[in-house]
């Protein structure tokens, strides 16, 4: 909900939207009135690190990737209706293709297992460590929990559950 609400594409989906936003949709506004007569108008548009710091916040706090040195660390935050996502992540001269999965469960069963391998190894821990070797490699995550927000364990503990 919460990205659906700042992405500057959704407040200019309609001709109504673009009437009422009045900037362009493919720059993320500093600001966004809420009070009449301009309830709804954006602002401010090519003069800010919205936009950066958009990209940051979807990066790391919804898909969950962190970078530390040489490592990519994982602790993905899927919204209830995602089921996976793939990112095409790029190391230096190295391609990674990283494909992030919650299997389905049913009822009330719950798995609470997290496993992260790179061309069919089984990682210790959530993350990788990223070599500049030129190739390219295939990561799978898997998230696993019948709750609608999950984040995996990093060192035994779950960084965020909903």
């Amino acid at each position: 909900e919460l990205m659906a609400m700042i992405n500057p594409v959704n407040h200019a989906r309609t001709p109504e939207g673009v009437a009422t936003y009045m900037v362009e949709p493919y720059v993320a506004a500093a600001d966004v009135y809420a009070l009449a007569p301009h309830a709804g108008r954006g602002g401010w548009t090519w003069y800010t690190g919205s936009a950066g710091w958009m990209y940051r916040l979807v990066v790391e706090s919804l898909l969950g990737l962190r970078l530390e040195v040489d490592r990519l660390f994982f602790a993905p935050c899927l919204p209830a209706e995602w089921s996976e996502f793939k990112v095409h992540y790029r190391y230096r001269e190295t391609y990674y293709h990283i494909t992030v999965r919650r299997p389905e469960v049913e009822g009330d069963e719950e798995i609470d297992a997290s496993s992260v391998t790179i061309d069919g190894v089984t990682q210790d821990g959530t993350f990788i460590v990223l070599v500049d070797d030129r190739r390219e490699h295939r990561v799978e995550v898997r998230v696993a929990s019948r709750h609608p927000v999950t984040r995996m364990r990093i060192g035994g503990h779950r960084t965020a559950h909903a």
